[in-house]
């Protein structure tokens, strides 16, 4: 697993996703502070990394990447068990909320780059 704090190319990004899964990278957000955790075989190792790390529970959110996607929406799936939070109004595996879907693909966004 991997913390991504500056920004990685597209290139980069395969290389990890070839080692876990082929195609896709696991990912947890770390919405305050603009890192991301990758490469975990669960979002929640993930997101015990960020934790041991210093993030807090709240603004952690779990994404799958596709990088064969990247440029299209479809690059990007909301779809992790941790992200499941009733009572923060989270009620299903994906992000509920449109601003914070909005900011976690602006911290992917920062994150990773094309080249």
């Amino acid at each position: 697993m991997l913390i991504i704090s500056k920004p990685i190319t597209l290139a980069q990004l395969k290389l990890e996703a070839a080692k876990v899964f082929g195609e896709m990278v696991k990912a947890v957000v770390d919405v305050s502070l603009g890192i991301m955790a990758i490469n975990g075989e669960l979002h929640a190792d993930e997101e015990a990394l960020l934790l041991q790390n210093g993030s807090q529970q709240k603004d952690l959110w779990g994404i799958n990447l596709y990088p064969d996607l990247f440029g299209d929406d479809d690059w990007l799936e909301f779809d992790s068990m941790i992200n499941l939070r009733p009572s923060g109004g989270n009620n299903s595996r994906s992000v509920d909320d449109n601003k914070m879907q909005i900011l976690i693909r602006k911290v992917v966004n920062n994150l990773v780059t094309k080249s």
